[in-house]
Formats: C-alpha cells, structure tokens, sequence
C-alpha cells in the first residue's frame, strides 16, 4: 500500500497508476537536468573567469563605513 501524499495546502494528492515512464519523458527528464547542470557549470565557470577583486574590495569597505556610521 503507498503512503498518502499531500500538497502544500494539506490536501491529498491523487495517487496516479503505476505505470512506467515512456521513452520520451525519460528523455526529457534527462535533457532538463542535463540542461539545468550545464548553466550551472557555465554560470560557476563565468563568475570564476569575471571575477573582480576590487568589487570584493568596495564592499569590505562599504561595511567598514556602516559600522562607523552605526557605530557598532
């Protein structure tokens, strides 16, 4: 016997037949992820390669000013 699934609002979830995945939609599934890893990697290899240090710089000394200004 399979467990009830609920929604976010705590109502059932209709439980669906078991059936196997079709070709297609394991095909999709794998290209989503496949796609979604690969921005991941691309976004990662892009900020590693842009990376400004004098940007990391301003913001240490932006926080400096505030602490000054707040006087914590």
């Amino acid at each position: 016997m399979r467990p009830v699934q609920f929604d976010s609002f705590g109502e059932p979830v209709a439980q669906a037949i078991d059936e196997q995945p079709t070709t297609a939609s394991r095909i999709a599934l794998r290209s989503g992820v496949g796609l979604f890893w690969a921005a991941v990697v691309a976004i990662v290899a892009a900020r590693a390669i842009y990376f400004d240090p004098a940007l990391a710089e301003r913001f240490g000394s932006v926080a400096a000013l505030l602490r000054t200004v707040v006087g914590v």
